[in-house]
């Protein structure tokens, strides 16, 4: 490029507000240009990465005015997902309200009637669970949209100690460390459990495995292979109870592998948890999507009868473990949510709770649910665009927003997790 003349990709964009995903939405001539790595209110010179139709993408390449917001990222906001490091983190919360108001009056055609509290969260060590994958010796996660390698403890989301742990195990297998596609940590709220879960090539042999010492910083090794699941050494469970959840007393606990799915922030799960509570009231329930057990198992413990659905195995097994704490008053599906949906239900359920993967909830679902007609049904959702989507199903069918929050779960990326109640009426 000669000294003087701007490269002719290079656009001077005004960045006017977030958008679902990550970026922020300016204008170029009239179309619709969705930015990554800018702030609401400065102007940028950006690069067009693609072009879809009548919207175009962009990266940008040099701030002309930069927001009083915007911050230095501690390491490649592409690394963990964390497409909002750059930005101040009250700024963030803001920018998640915005977003989630947004779907809702796009989407849902719910204008919100207020603006939206997203609960804050400590931004370093947040995270219980981690998929580091592997390449020759290294461990790491992947720069967004590649399978380029980044360093994933410089993004500060785990907690202290997981990556030494993992560099152990890596020292310990030695040439069956590259054996793996991927390690997935799994710690308790208190950091005291802590499970690596190796997930191997398809042809490699897990009986290199056997025999592994438990290294420092570890709990449990286990290994997934075409075969199955197999512990190599320590306890393959991780433990977390009702103190450490919502402070309070009890011998209510969830127990769960490593590769079950759990709610992924440690200083937040209890507060969404307890939301859940505050809405989930009635004698009976239903919870769909249940996981481990984390919505379902409380409810029971205070006494409701219930159902909890999960079609992943590994969470499926950990649910049936967990309601053996309820007393008869908890009946465990395993299998998928749209099997139990499709039939009316003699006696309907007084509430609800759906916490679907990030794709939300399938037309079978939505149509079975709603053919149900319970009181109340309780969403929590980690995307708000399919929230959104299905809110307005809801709203058609019947239902009101009665309330919504939301948490930030993952601080530093686009990521946020809304809880939104709705009643029949």
């Amino acid at each position: 490029m000669a000294a003087g003349r701007p490269d002719a990709r290079l656009v001077e964009l005004t960045v006017e507000r977030p958008v679902a995903g990550g970026r922020m939405l300016a204008r170029l001539d009239g179309r619709v240009v969705f930015v990554a790595g800018a702030v609401p209110g400065e102007r940028v010179r950006a690069v067009i990465t693609r072009r879809s139709g009548q919207v175009a993408f962009a990266d940008t390449r040099e701030v002309l005015e930069a927001s009083p917001d915007r911050r230095e990222p501690s390491t490649d906001p592409r690394c963990g997902g964390a497409l909002y490091a750059h930005i101040q983190y009250d700024r963030q919360l803001a920018l998640k309200a915005e977003v989630v108001a947004d779907a809702f009056r796009r989407i849902a055609k719910r204008p919100l009637d207020g603006p939206v509290d997203v609960m804050p969260s400590p931004e370093a060590g947040y995270r219980v669970r981690a998929r580091l994958h592997v390449q020759g010796t290294r461990a790491g996660f992947l720069l967004e949209g590649s399978h380029v390698l980044c360093d994933a403890e410089a993004t500060h989301q785990l907690g202290p100690g997981a990556f030494e742990a993992v560099g152990r195990l890596r020292e310990s297998l030695g040439e069956a460390f590259g054996l793996c596609t991927s390690v997935v940590v799994s710690e308790n709220l208190a950091g005291r459990d802590r499970v690596a879960l190796c997930e191997l090539r398809p042809e490699a042999d897990p009986s290199k495995f056997s025999g592994l010492p438990l290294t420092e910083g570890l709990t449990g090794v286990s290994v997934l292979a075409r075969r199955g699941m197999f512990t190599c050494a320590g306890q393959d469970r991780i433990v977390d109870d009702v103190r450490a959840l919502l402070g309070t007393e009890g011998t209510l606990q969830w127990t769960r592998q490593a590769a079950s799915f759990f709610q992924g922030n440690r200083f937040l799960v209890g507060a969404l948890l307890q939301q859940v509570l505050d809405a989930g009231v009635g004698d009976r329930f239903a919870d769909l999507y249940a996981g481990i057990g984390l919505f379902a198992v409380a409810l029971a413990d205070r006494g409701a009868a219930g159902l909890a659905v999960e079609g992943d195995a590994a969470s499926g097994q950990d649910l049936a473990g967990n309601a053996e704490q309820a007393a008869g008053r908890l009946s465990v599906h395993l299998g998928p949510v749209e099997e139990v949906v499709a039939t009316v239900p003699d006696r309907v359920p007084d509430v609800v709770v759906v916490d679907p993967p990030r794709t939300g909830l399938s037309s079978k679902v939505v149509d079975g649910l709603m053919a149900w007609r319970a009181p109340r049904i309780v969403y929590v959702s980690c995307d708000a665009p399919t929230l959104a989507r299905d809110a307005a199903r809801c709203l058609a069918a019947g239902y009101a927003l009665t309330s919504l929050n939301a948490l930030d779960m993952f601080p530093n990326t686009p990521h946020v997790e809304c809880v939104a109640v709705f009643n029949r009426t």
